[in-house]
């Protein structure tokens, strides 16, 4: 897939994550336990993963293939979702969806930028440049832009 298709699916994908988070936010702010709006969340879309994967998957991974993985990594990224996600639904209806989600990204970027510097969780190390600098400056920049009255 080339780069073109790549970006406007990552732009797609940001744009179904704001709308999910403010429908959830909505429903945590009814039932007023943000928590409940993550469970609602999750098992939906774990319905929907399901589904998809029935769907779209060409091949199935094998009992073998799936022991080899540390059992960690089938959990870990649950936890930090969840987490993550339950803070979004309990600040968007205090703080708004612009400044929560500008908020967010920037701590996804400022976290990125560090880890691929680092290398860590196994990711390529990706030294951090003065290119890189100059655009989480600008991030913040822009961030501050749009959380300031």
């Amino acid at each position: 897939m080339n780069q073109y298709y790549t970006t406007i699916i990552a732009f797609f994908g940001g744009i179904c994550l704001a709308v999910q988070s403010a429908y959830s936010a909505q429903l945590g702010t009814l039932v007023k336990k943000p928590i409940l709006a993550s469970i609602s969340t999750y098992s939906s879309g774990a319905i929907f993963a399901i589904v998809f994967v029935l769907l779209f998957s060409k091949d199935n991974i094998s009992i073998h293939t799936a022991k080899q993985v540390p059992c960690y990594l089938w959990f870990v990224g649950g936890l930090f979702s969840v987490t993550g996600i339950t803070l979004y639904y309990f600040a968007i209806p205090k703080i708004g969806i612009a400044k929560m989600m500008a908020l967010g990204l920037c701590g996804q970027l400022i976290f990125s930028i560090i880890a691929g510097h680092f290398g860590w969780l196994n990711l390529p190390v990706e030294p951090i440049t003065t290119k890189r600098l100059t655009g989480m400056a600008a991030m913040i920049l822009g961030i501050l832009l749009i959380t300031s009255k």
